[in-house]
């Protein structure tokens, strides 16, 4: 849509006053693609296109979308969003300038080049792969998904942004059983990328190693329950850090008092050992973007710094309270959701500890090599993990596999019993769940060693209410 088609939208969205009116146009074309008991069960493709308008006025903000996009349509939302929230009249500038973003995409092989033959070949191989290891690999599912999605952005304070994400992924779960017993194992590749994303990793590389996971938990022991030292290992992925503290130190939480974190800038909360970042602009990874979803660059923002808070994550309603500019952290999973403060790739900063010293450091305890899920109260910071893969560690040594673990603690007290931080950097993907949106997210970790942490087998331990639904699903 012509420039001057959209200032005359938000002029008509700011017709009865208000602090920011803005237009988010979305093209999201998509492909998916699932395979269980060897067999191509669905694939689906499609394009969805809308837009959704707001204005914010105050403490108050107005929202409404459609998937008309035509000027006629948008111009009836911006009647309408302009109706349902009123204020003071303000100068808006409408000399439209696009910002310069932090970082850019190469994308080698945009995946609507690629065959569908040639992706349904990926999900086969990496399917076959998982099911020739052992007889014990009773299923086998697959799936592929791609996302292009085209964006124009624009608002009264003169920020026009078109801009394209790409993002491909890849996930693999792998179920084993001995007649008794049933286990799982998975394993995940994605990114801000193309198809050039398995010459990071082939497909039956994934394959392999989710059904050796499966198959090590099928052998592995009962975890022991109580409290006792853990070690997280790099490629156990930031669960630990996007539940524990990441949540708790996106905006709106802080301000509504539903965060454990809240009113806490400048003081101490987690060990001198603890840097924790959230950075946009790390080169394709899952949670990369040029641009956020207001059209504010995707930027680095150090949350903690030696143990010290230092910031939370703003989108442009949050930071308009504060007086802040926006970190750029407002997202939204599609033009039918109002943006909110979210994370993107988010990570404890590595430090300058050998992993195999940690380990050795450790008379007995724990080591977590894999993540599951996990859930927590930001309120109070409570939180409680599933751990897919852990390891006891006896006399500094790492010895038997144990199942059925889980790690529940509170985040605050956790990151301030890191005793040790690893030279070393793992990442994870998801999707991040928060008030019913889910977006996509890298989460990282070096090895740490914490203190102590209540450890649980088969229940007992981890039976803390959690109150709210932010949540970290693994794809």
């Amino acid at each position: 849509m012509e420039r001057e088609k959209l200032k005359e939208i938000l002029e008509i969205a700011l017709a009865q006053g208000g602090d920011l009116a803005e237009i988010y146009i979305e093209e999201r074309e998509s492909t998916s693609i699932s395979c269980e008991s060897s067999k191509v069960e669905r694939i689906n493709s499609g394009i969805d296109l809308g837009a959704g308008i707001r204005v914010i006025s105050g403490e108050s903000t107005a929202y409404a979308f459609t998937n008309i996009v035509t000027e006629e349509s948008l111009k009836e939302v911006a009647n309408l969003v302009s109706k349902a929230v009123q204020g003071a009249k303000k100068d808006i500038n409408l000399d439209f300038t696009t910002p310069k973003p932090l970082i850019d995409f190469d994308i080698e092989l945009r995946p609507d080049k690629v065959k569908i033959e040639d992706k349904v070949a990926k999900v086969k191989e990496c399917d076959q792969a998982a099911r020739s290891v052992d007889e014990k690999i009773k299923q086998v599912s697959v799936g592929y998904g791609d996302v292009r999605q085209k964006v124009t952005i624009a608002n009264s304070e003169g920020v026009f942004v078109e801009d394209e994400r790409i993002r491909t992924r890849f996930v693999c779960n792998a179920i084993a059983s001995d007649g008794n017993n049933i286990q799982t194992g998975y394993t995940s590749l994605g990114g801000t990328r193309g198809f050039e994303l398995f010459k990071e990793r082939e497909p039956s590389q994934l394959g392999l190693e989710a059904a050796k996971r499966a198959l090590l938990m099928l052998e592995a022991q009962p975890s022991p329950s109580g409290k006792m030292p853990v070690v997280l290992a790099s490629e156990a992925g930031g669960t630990m850090v996007h539940e524990a503290c990441g949540h708790g130190l996106e905006a709106d939480l802080a301000q509504k008092g539903l965060s454990v974190y809240a009113g806490k800038k400048g003081q101490k909360v987690a060990s001198e050992l603890v840097t924790v970042i959230d950075d946009a602009t790390i080169p394709y990874k899952y949670g990369s973007f040029r641009y956020d979803d207001e059209g504010t660059i995707g930027q680095k923002t150090v949350l903690i710094k030696n143990g010290i808070l230092e910031e939370y994550m703003y989108d442009k309603l949050t930071a308009l309270k504060e007086g802040k500019k926006s970190t750029g952290n407002g997202r939204r999973e599609s033009y039918q959701e109002r943006p909110i403060p979210r994370m993107t790739n988010t990570y404890i900063a590595k430090g300058k500890d050998n992993p195999e010293e940690i380990i050795k450091s450790t008379k007995k305890g724990l080591l977590v090599k894999k993540m599951g899920g996990g859930q927590v109260n930001t309120t109070n910071g409570d939180y409680v993990f599933d751990v897919a893969e852990g390891y006891l560690i006896e006399d500094g040594e790492v010895t038997s596999a144990v199942k059925g673990a889980t790690l529940t603690g509170n985040g605050p007290q956790t990151l301030q019993m890191v005793e040790m931080v690893g030279n070393d950097l793992g990442y994870a993907i998801g999707i991040c769940g928060k008030e019913g949106q889910g977006v996509p997210v890298s989460d990282a970790q070096p090895t740490l060693k914490i203190k102590e942490l209540i450890v649980g087998g088969t229940g007992g331990v981890g039976d803390k209410k959690i109150v709210r639904d932010f949540k970290i699903k693994r794809i």
